[in-house]
Protein backbone atom coordinates (compact mmCIF):
# COMPACT_ATOMS: atom_id res chain seq x y z
CA UNK A 1 0.00 0.00 0.00
CA UNK A 2 1.54 3.26 -1.13
CA UNK A 3 1.53 6.15 1.27
CA UNK A 4 -0.17 9.34 0.12
CA UNK A 5 -0.50 12.70 1.80
CA UNK A 6 -3.65 14.74 2.35
CA UNK A 7 -2.28 17.45 0.06
CA UNK A 8 -1.73 14.94 -2.74
CA UNK A 9 -5.22 13.52 -2.37
CA UNK A 10 -6.79 16.98 -2.39
CA UNK A 11 -4.84 18.16 -5.43
CA UNK A 12 -5.53 14.90 -7.21
CA UNK A 13 -9.30 15.12 -6.75
CA UNK A 14 -9.74 18.82 -7.37
CA UNK A 15 -7.30 19.33 -10.24
CA UNK A 16 -4.64 16.81 -11.30
CA UNK A 17 -6.98 13.83 -11.74
CA UNK A 18 -10.36 15.57 -11.79
CA UNK A 19 -12.98 12.94 -12.73
CA UNK A 20 -14.74 15.19 -15.25
CA UNK A 21 -11.87 17.11 -16.87
CA UNK A 22 -9.05 14.56 -16.76
CA UNK A 23 -10.51 11.08 -16.34
CA UNK A 24 -13.52 12.07 -18.49
CA UNK A 25 -15.80 9.84 -16.43
CA UNK A 26 -19.47 10.43 -15.68
CA UNK A 27 -19.88 12.51 -18.83
CA UNK A 28 -23.39 11.27 -19.58
CA UNK A 29 -25.07 12.93 -16.57
CA UNK A 30 -22.58 15.80 -16.65
CA UNK A 31 -23.64 16.76 -20.17
CA UNK A 32 -27.31 15.89 -19.78
CA UNK A 33 -28.41 17.77 -16.66
CA UNK A 34 -26.12 20.80 -16.47
CA UNK A 35 -28.50 23.18 -18.18
CA UNK A 36 -28.90 25.10 -14.92
CA UNK A 37 -26.97 25.57 -11.68
CA UNK A 38 -29.66 23.96 -9.54
CA UNK A 39 -29.65 20.79 -11.63
CA UNK A 40 -25.86 20.63 -11.48
CA UNK A 41 -25.89 21.16 -7.71
CA UNK A 42 -28.49 18.46 -7.18
CA UNK A 43 -26.61 15.83 -9.15
CA UNK A 44 -23.22 16.95 -7.81
CA UNK A 45 -24.26 16.76 -4.15
CA UNK A 46 -25.86 13.34 -4.71
CA UNK A 47 -22.67 12.05 -6.35
CA UNK A 48 -20.53 13.56 -3.58
CA UNK A 49 -22.57 11.79 -0.89
CA UNK A 50 -22.33 8.45 -2.69
CA UNK A 51 -18.57 8.83 -3.19
CA UNK A 52 -17.88 9.56 0.46
CA UNK A 53 -20.17 6.79 1.72
CA UNK A 54 -19.02 4.09 -0.69
CA UNK A 55 -15.31 4.89 -0.23
CA UNK A 56 -15.71 4.68 3.54
CA UNK A 57 -17.49 1.30 3.55
CA UNK A 58 -15.18 -0.17 0.90
CA UNK A 59 -12.19 0.77 3.04
CA UNK A 60 -13.80 -0.80 6.12
CA UNK A 61 -14.36 -4.16 4.40
CA UNK A 62 -11.22 -4.18 2.26
CA UNK A 63 -9.56 -6.94 4.30
CA UNK A 64 -12.68 -9.10 4.55
CA UNK A 65 -13.74 -9.48 0.91
CA UNK A 66 -12.07 -11.94 -1.44
CA UNK A 67 -10.95 -10.97 -4.93
CA UNK A 68 -13.61 -13.19 -6.47
CA UNK A 69 -16.50 -11.07 -5.18
CA UNK A 70 -14.76 -7.74 -4.70
CA UNK A 71 -16.27 -5.86 -7.64
CA UNK A 72 -19.84 -7.16 -7.14
CA UNK A 73 -19.57 -6.20 -3.48
CA UNK A 74 -18.42 -2.69 -4.39
CA UNK A 75 -21.31 -2.28 -6.83
CA UNK A 76 -23.79 -3.39 -4.16
CA UNK A 77 -22.35 -0.87 -1.70
CA UNK A 78 -22.59 1.93 -4.26
CA UNK A 79 -26.14 0.91 -5.17
CA UNK A 80 -27.16 0.98 -1.51
CA UNK A 81 -25.89 4.55 -1.08
CA UNK A 82 -27.53 5.63 -4.35
CA UNK A 83 -30.85 4.21 -3.11
CA UNK A 84 -30.51 6.12 0.18
CA UNK A 85 -29.71 9.32 -1.72
CA UNK A 86 -32.65 8.76 -4.05
CA UNK A 87 -35.05 8.29 -1.15
CA UNK A 88 -33.76 11.44 0.56
CA UNK A 89 -34.26 13.46 -2.61
CA UNK A 90 -37.78 12.09 -3.00
CA UNK A 91 -38.53 13.14 0.56
CA UNK A 92 -37.02 16.63 0.58
CA UNK A 93 -36.44 17.79 -3.00
CA UNK A 94 -39.07 15.87 -4.96
CA UNK A 95 -39.47 18.36 -7.79
CA UNK A 96 -35.73 18.45 -8.40
CA UNK A 97 -35.64 14.66 -8.23
CA UNK A 98 -38.28 14.52 -10.98
CA UNK A 99 -36.24 16.89 -13.15
CA UNK A 100 -33.03 14.87 -12.74
CA UNK A 101 -35.02 11.69 -13.35
CA UNK A 102 -33.08 8.60 -14.36
CA UNK A 103 -29.69 10.25 -13.81
CA UNK A 104 -29.94 9.78 -10.04
CA UNK A 105 -30.24 5.96 -10.22
CA UNK A 106 -27.57 5.97 -12.94
CA UNK A 107 -25.02 7.18 -10.38
CA UNK A 108 -24.59 3.46 -9.69
CA UNK A 109 -22.96 3.07 -13.12
CA UNK A 110 -20.69 6.11 -12.77
CA UNK A 111 -17.21 4.75 -13.44
CA UNK A 112 -15.63 7.49 -11.34
CA UNK A 113 -17.22 6.05 -8.18
CA UNK A 114 -16.41 2.41 -8.87
CA UNK A 115 -12.95 3.41 -10.04
CA UNK A 116 -12.13 5.19 -6.78
CA UNK A 117 -13.47 2.26 -4.76
CA UNK A 118 -11.25 -0.17 -6.65
CA UNK A 119 -8.13 1.95 -7.18
CA UNK A 120 -7.96 3.87 -3.89
CA UNK A 121 -10.47 3.05 -1.14
CA UNK A 122 -9.74 -0.69 -1.24
CA UNK A 123 -6.06 0.04 -0.50
CA UNK A 124 -6.23 2.87 2.07
CA UNK A 125 -7.43 3.43 5.62
CA UNK A 126 -10.92 4.73 6.33
CA UNK A 127 -9.97 8.36 6.93
CA UNK A 128 -7.94 8.69 3.75
CA UNK A 129 -10.57 6.84 1.70
CA UNK A 130 -13.34 9.14 2.95
CA UNK A 131 -11.19 12.21 2.26
CA UNK A 132 -10.47 10.97 -1.26
CA UNK A 133 -14.22 10.57 -1.81
CA UNK A 134 -14.76 14.12 -0.56
CA UNK A 135 -12.10 15.61 -2.85
CA UNK A 136 -13.14 13.63 -5.92
CA UNK A 137 -16.76 14.52 -5.25
CA UNK A 138 -15.94 18.20 -4.81
CA UNK A 139 -13.91 18.17 -8.03
CA UNK A 140 -16.82 16.64 -9.93
CA UNK A 141 -19.29 19.02 -8.24
CA UNK A 142 -17.19 22.07 -9.12
CA UNK A 143 -17.12 21.14 -12.81
CA UNK A 144 -20.86 20.44 -12.79
CA UNK A 145 -21.68 23.80 -11.20
CA UNK A 146 -19.30 25.73 -13.45
CA UNK A 147 -20.72 24.03 -16.53
CA UNK A 148 -24.27 24.64 -15.33
CA UNK A 149 -23.60 28.31 -14.57
CA UNK A 150 -22.02 28.94 -17.99
CA UNK A 151 -24.79 27.15 -19.88
CA UNK A 152 -27.56 28.79 -17.86
CA UNK A 153 -26.07 32.26 -18.26
CA UNK A 154 -25.22 31.96 -21.95
CA UNK A 155 -28.25 29.88 -22.85
CA UNK A 156 -31.13 31.58 -21.10
CA UNK A 157 -29.57 34.69 -19.56
CA UNK A 158 -30.12 33.73 -15.92
CA UNK A 159 -28.05 32.49 -13.00
CA UNK A 160 -29.41 30.64 -9.95
CA UNK A 161 -32.89 30.19 -11.42
CA UNK A 162 -35.24 27.77 -9.59
CA UNK A 163 -32.93 27.45 -6.60
CA UNK A 164 -36.01 26.96 -4.44
CA UNK A 165 -36.11 23.38 -5.76
CA UNK A 166 -33.04 22.65 -3.63
CA UNK A 167 -32.98 25.27 -0.88
CA UNK A 168 -36.68 25.97 -0.30
CA UNK A 169 -38.99 28.91 -0.90
CA UNK A 170 -36.50 31.41 0.55
CA UNK A 171 -34.23 30.90 -2.45
CA UNK A 172 -36.85 31.92 -5.02
CA UNK A 173 -35.45 35.45 -5.33
CA UNK A 174 -31.83 34.36 -5.84
CA UNK A 175 -32.20 34.44 -9.62
CA UNK A 176 -30.17 37.02 -11.56
CA UNK A 177 -30.87 38.14 -15.14
CA UNK A 178 -27.90 40.21 -16.35
CA UNK A 179 -29.06 40.12 -20.00
CA UNK A 180 -32.73 40.96 -19.42
CA UNK A 181 -35.90 38.91 -19.69
CA UNK A 182 -35.91 38.17 -23.42
CA UNK A 183 -32.36 36.81 -23.87
CA UNK A 184 -32.01 33.26 -25.22
CA UNK A 185 -29.28 31.30 -27.00
CA UNK A 186 -30.75 27.88 -27.65
CA UNK A 187 -27.58 26.11 -28.81
CA UNK A 188 -25.91 26.37 -25.40
CA UNK A 189 -28.95 24.88 -23.64
CA UNK A 190 -29.06 21.85 -25.97
CA UNK A 191 -26.64 18.87 -25.76
CA UNK A 192 -24.26 20.29 -28.43
CA UNK A 193 -23.77 23.30 -26.19
CA UNK A 194 -22.80 21.01 -23.33
CA UNK A 195 -20.11 19.39 -25.49
CA UNK A 196 -18.80 22.78 -26.60
CA UNK A 197 -18.57 24.26 -23.10
CA UNK A 198 -17.03 21.07 -21.68
CA UNK A 199 -14.44 21.08 -24.46
CA UNK A 200 -13.51 24.68 -23.70
CA UNK A 201 -13.14 23.89 -19.98
CA UNK A 202 -10.86 20.94 -20.75
CA UNK A 203 -8.81 23.10 -23.14
CA UNK A 204 -8.44 25.83 -20.50
CA UNK A 205 -7.27 23.32 -17.88
CA UNK A 206 -4.76 21.80 -20.31
CA UNK A 207 -3.45 25.27 -21.18
CA UNK A 208 -2.99 26.12 -17.49
CA UNK A 209 -1.18 22.83 -16.87
CA UNK A 210 1.09 23.42 -19.87
CA UNK A 211 1.92 26.96 -18.72
CA UNK A 212 2.70 25.73 -15.21
CA UNK A 213 4.96 23.01 -16.62
CA UNK A 214 6.86 25.53 -18.77
CA UNK A 215 7.39 27.80 -15.77
CA UNK A 216 8.58 24.88 -13.64
CA UNK A 217 10.99 23.72 -16.35
CA UNK A 218 12.34 27.24 -16.83
CA UNK A 219 12.86 27.65 -13.11
CA UNK A 220 14.61 24.29 -12.89
CA UNK A 221 16.98 25.08 -15.78
CA UNK A 222 17.73 28.67 -14.75
CA UNK A 223 21.28 29.27 -13.43
CA UNK A 224 21.63 29.88 -9.73
CA UNK A 225 22.18 33.55 -8.95
CA UNK A 226 25.60 34.33 -7.54
CA UNK A 227 27.17 31.12 -8.83
CA UNK A 228 30.60 31.58 -10.37
CA UNK A 229 32.81 29.34 -12.44
CA UNK A 230 36.33 28.95 -11.04
CA UNK A 231 39.13 27.83 -13.29
CA UNK A 232 42.08 26.13 -11.67
CA UNK A 233 45.45 25.52 -13.22
CA UNK A 234 48.43 23.59 -12.07
CA UNK A 235 48.39 21.04 -9.27
CA UNK A 236 46.45 21.25 -6.06
CA UNK A 237 48.18 19.66 -3.10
Amino acid sequence: MSEVTITEVAKNGLWTNNPALVQLLGLCPLLAVTGTVVNALGLGIATLAVLIGSNTIVSLIRNHVSDAVRLPAFVMIIAAFVTCTELLMKAYTYELYQILGIFIPLIVTNCAILGRAEAFASKQNVGMAAFDGLMMGLGFLAVLVLLGAIRELMGQGTVFADMHLLFGAGASDWVMQPFGDSYSFLVIILPPGAFLVTGFLIAIKNAIDAANKRRADAKKDAPVKGAKRIRTTGHIS
